[in-house]
């Protein structure tokens, strides 16, 4: 499912990696899949999957420490099998996202964006109660444990998350 995320959070995480410019969209959204992290895989690079959080309890973002490349975010219960990956780690020129991934579903964080986003209430109904079955089965038959971004025992991250200060939070929301 592809959402457009317009929250202060996603707009403050392309601002950390240093590339609101290839992250969001001209109302400050970032385009995102939202899969399963078992269907995610990493074929090379990962000493340089690093994670970050903007406070103690948020989520966890995902990046490639080396080039500063978003990769997307998860929770920080590794039972919550769900992965954002943002547009610009997945982007191939031969294949755009809606061919690959299929058009914007919903729409969220919509009271941060730079302008009115179009509307998408029918389809964000829908795709909600899809990724909310997709969670509830990955818990039960236990595919929720299928990830790279934690670690087999205990669900840790495979990276230690760096938290920041609310002094780096404020000056990143201030930019956002």
């Amino acid at each position: 499912m592809r959402l457009v995320c317009y929250c202060k959070d996603c707009q403050a995480f392309a601002h950390f990696l240093g590339r609101p410019g290839e992250v969001l969209d001209g109302m400050g959204g970032t385009d995102i899949v939202a899969t399963r992290p078992a269907f995610v895989s990493f074929s090379e690079g990962t000493d340089a999957l690093a994670c970050m959080s903007l406070s103690p309890k948020g989520m966890l973002r995902w990046y490639a420490s080396c080039c500063n490349t978003p990769i997307g975010n998860t929770s920080r219960d590794f039972k919550v099998a769900h992965v954002g990956l943002i547009h610009s780690c997945l982007a191939d020129r031969s294949h755009p996202l809606d061919s690959s991934f299929g058009p914007v579903r919903m729409r969220a964080g919509i009271r941060s964006a730079r302008g009115k986003p179009p509307s998408t209430a029918i389809g964000s109904a829908f795709s909600i109660a899809r990724l909310l079955a997709a969670l509830a089965g990955a818990r039960l038959n236990g595919s929720y444990r299928l990830t790279p971004f934690f670690g087999p025992q205990g669900g840790v991250p495979v990276a230690a998350p760096k938290v920041l200060t609310l002094e780096e939070r404020e000056q990143l929301m201030s930019t956002a």
